[in-house]
């Protein structure tokens, strides 16, 4: 469909002969001579796809499927007269009686030609209008019985002339307006008499679908037709006007930014016409979100300000869709929006206790923080910190405090970010600008109040990006989070009744100002018992239910839970010990899963096929070597003993150490020896023996780095040992920090370092006393079957440490 007009039937008179019958122009006469024309019972019929042949009105077709060429062959060589029907789908290639429009055109043939490309045109004129009856041939071509669909009597007076008159005015205004239109147009449409082909001859041309043209091809009145052709005469000259209008607005020398902007106020102007612009649609929604939003006055001042903003700008603008995200952020924050706190401290205890079982102080301080939130109504949230070697529940703790206390739960873990502004936020300024992940978690947990579980705090990093440790210094602290500032919101939002979850498997690479915002409660590792109860209340269940099967398919007694943790696994947690019991599981699911006979009571042997040979636990090693002492250690995955080996050489008091040591225990190492030579009568040896002696102190397991300074005790006995050569009391670990002076100063990691004893039948432990508080803190079972001795100085812990027993061959040291 060309625009608005298309005239170049008028100059199809160049491309005919002069014995050709065309009639461009009809007159009153010529109308009437063709009404009075007998209507033909029969006729071909020609199937049009996209147009439609009103009478009077010459028009030139492409004929190009093979049925419509034969049919215009026999009749242009017969009496050049067909119908001619619109489909009513053009993309019927082989139409049938039910695709045609029933009403079409009687139409007579002026001039086939054959056209360079090999296609033939026809130039046909149409006649009068018909009605298709029924079909009588459908090869080689369609035929059909017609009848006559004569329009009723024509019009006359003032009101029908008007009526033309105004269509002519409107046409030529048309012509005049649009650039793709030749002027002669319009002298054509002033020089037809007919009012009868006047319509016609503009209906056929306008700017039309061929539905509706078709729709006014079968208005029998004259009158109804006109007004409707008037109606879309109109409506495509107020279409032309206004684009008119637009392009007289933006008229200028178009770049490339220009020429968008034009499209855009085109697209604008249109849609503002249609009631449909897109921007406007956004901002309505926006507002309608924000009726429902409990959020104070300035937040509602600034929402306003920024949506406003947003109706400004234009879509295409690179800061729209910051914009954009910005106003989406206000408003899908829960201001102001809390869930209720289940204040059933019973059954919050036994979910607690369902899901964990030990770290009895996190429990208590959980239930206390809900006891006072029931008592007072509101209170700020406490910022807890849960210290601890991995695998004894720290992080999965999160998700039981959430269901307890009925809250909803957010994660965010925290190693390895080295960007200030995940916290913080980026600037609005920067494109692609987002707030931090702080109110990201906040906006997808859709409370104010959740539990919100900060991992790995510990694993922080910093980098030219930032500290992202000093920025969550506000978050962090009660005093001040209850207006945290986020740079992408540029608003205070309220974190007061946030319940923070921190874990951390070391406090030393925490900062000392993040740390000291924290309640730190230490979670410490699991004896063998209780590893026992873990398994069988909350792995074995577990495993059985993600690898599909039922209880009674595999039974896995207390003898193999035991071994598998003393032999398989080396661990503070219950991370391992799941990794391998879901070996042992996976093995029985192999076998129901190729149908094979097994037994599913897993006893010893049975496990030993399964896992292969268990390493053996750490072992006391005996005390028939002087010079030998075991010391107690902690580590990041929980407790160990370690041996402190000593030896001596004829030299002149060289001090060796070697075992991939740290700078503090090596001054530990330097500080006993320092010790042992200025109280050497203590232990009946005489100065002089240290300058003939070059001695070794040697860790094993040499590939492990070890720092600290834990082992100063042990060190020292162990120096003492090999001077007396007295042996070391059987079954004796030890831990400690020395002085210059002798004291004996407490250490850290107490619990881990007991069971680490108990995994290797030590019996007897020595420690500072100021670690005897330590010791009441513990839970009585992990104490059972140990003897502690607690000292102030290193002379108490060689009393107790060395026997009067001296090596079977003792070398002669003094």
């Amino acid at each position: 469909m060309k625009d608005n007009f298309d005239f170049d039937q008028i100059a199809l008179s160049n491309v005919m002969d002069e014995d050709a019958e065309f009639i461009p122009l009809l007159s009153a006469d010529d109308e009437e001579q063709i009404n009075s024309e007998e209507l033909p019972v029969e006729l071909p019929i020609l199937p049009l796809r996209n147009t439609v042949l009103f009478p009077g009105v010459v028009i030139p077709i492409t004929v190009g499927r093979d049925k419509s060429i034969k049919l215009i062959k026999e009749a242009y060589k017969g009496n050049k007269t067909l119908g001619v029907v619109s489909q009513k789908n053009d993309e019927v290639e082989d139409p049938n009686f039910e695709d045609l429009n029933k009403v079409g055109t009687v139409a007579h043939i002026l001039k086939m030609l054959r056209m360079p490309d090999g296609n033939t045109t026809v130039i046909i004129q149409g006649k009068r209008r018909f009605r298709l009856k029924e079909v009588t041939q459908t090869i080689p071509y369609l035929k059909a019985t017609i009848e006559s669909f004569n329009q009723a009597e024509k019009p006359k007076g003032k009101n029908f002339n008007a009526l033309v008159s105004s269509i002519k005015d409107l046409a030529s205004q048309i012509i005049e307006q649009s650039p793709n239109i030749p002027t002669e147009a319009t002298f054509a449409i002033k020089n037809i008499e007919s009012p009868t082909f006047l319509i016609n001859f503009i209906a056929s041309n306008m700017k039309a679908g061929v539905q509706e043209k078709q729709d006014l091809l079968e208005v029998p009145e004259l009158n109804e037709r006109a007004n409707k052709l008037l109606i879309h005469l109109s409506k495509e000259l107020q279409l032309l006007e206004l684009k008119n209008d637009i392009q007289s607005k933006v008229r200028t020398d178009l770049d490339r930014q220009q020429r968008e902007y034009f499209l855009n106020q085109q697209m604008k102007q249109i849609q503002e016409e249609l009631g449909g612009d897109p921007v406007q649609q956004e901002v309505e929604e926006f507002i309608a979100k924000a009726k429902k939003k409990k959020w104070n006055k300035e937040v509602e001042k600034r929402f306003n300000k920024e949506v406003e903003k947003l109706s400004r700008l234009n879509p295409q603008a690179a800061e729209y869709s910051v914009q954009l995200n910005y106003i989406e952020t206000l408003v899908e924050l829960p201001w102001d929006s809390y869930t209720k706190d289940n204040f059933d401290l019973k059954r919050a205890q036994k979910i607690l206790d369902r899901d964990h079982f030990g770290l009895e102080k996190v429990k208590d301080r959980i239930i206390e923080h809900l006891a006072v939130l029931k008592l007072k109504g509101d209170m700020k949230s406490p910022i807890l910190c849960l210290y601890g070697p991995p695998g004894v529940g720290k992080t999965s703790l999160g998700k039981s405090v959430a269901e307890a206390l009925g809250r909803k739960y957010v994660r965010m873990s925290l190693g390895g970010l080295r960007d200030e502004a995940e916290i913080r936020g980026h600037r609005k300024t920067y494109i692609g600008a987002m707030p931090g992940r702080v109110i990201q978690n906040l906006k997808k947990a859709n409370s104010s109040n959740p539990i919100f579980v900060l991992d790995e705090i510990d694993k922080l990093s910093n980098s030219h990006q930032g500290d992202p440790s000093s920025a969550l210094l506000e978050v962090l602290d009660p005093e001040q989070n209850a207006t945290f500032y986020d740079n992408f919101l540029e608003l205070d939002y309220d974190l007061s009744k946030v319940l923070f979850i921190a874990t951390a498997n070391s406090l030393s690479s925490i900062q000392p100002a993040l740390r000291d915002r924290m309640e730190i409660i230490e979670v410490s590792g699991y004896t063998v018992e209780e590893k026992i109860e873990i398994a069988k209340k909350h792995l074995i269940p577990k495993l059985l239910k993600n690898h599909g099967l039922k209880k009674t398919d595999i039974n896995i007694p207390k003898n193999v839970i035991e071994k598998v943790i003393t032999e398989y696994t080396r661990e503070s947690g219950v991370r391992l010990l799941e990794k391998t019991l879901a070996k042992v599981v996976r093995s029985i699911a192999k076998e129901i899963a190729m149908e094979n006979e097994f037994e599913s009571k897993i006893s010893l042997e049975q496990l030993s096929k399964i896992l292969g040979p268990g390493h053996s636990k750490d072992k006391y090693q005996g005390n028939d070597v002087a010079g030998v002492v075991t010391g107690l250690a902690w580590t990041s995955v929980g407790g160990d003993i370690l041996f402190i080996e000593t030896s001596l050489s004829k030299g002149k008091g060289k001090l060796t150490l070697t075992g991939n040591l740290g700078d503090v225990m090596k001054e530990s190492a330097v500080i006993a020896l320092a010790y042992l030579k200025a109280h050497s009568e203590m232990i009946g040896l005489t100065p002089e023996v240290f300058n003939n002696w070059d001695i070794h102190v040697h860790v094993p397991e040499g590939a492990t780095p070890k720092d600290g300074p834990s082992a100063g005790i042990t060190m020292l006995t162990a120096l003492a040992s090999a001077f007396t050569q007295r042996k070391v009391k059987n079954k004796l670990a030890m831990t400690g920090e020395i002085t210059l002076r002798g004291r004996v100063l407490p250490v850290g990691g107490i619990k881990e370092k007991i069971l680490a004893a108990k995994r290797a039948d030590i019996t007897e432990i020595i420690l500072s006393e100021d670690n005897r508080k330590d010791i009441l803190e513990i839970n009585e079972n992990y104490l059972k079957g140990v003897t502690f001795h607690y000292v102030k100085n290193m002379m108490e812990v060689i009393d107790l440490a060395l026997t009067n027993q001296k090596v079977s061959k003792a070398i002669k040291v003094a």
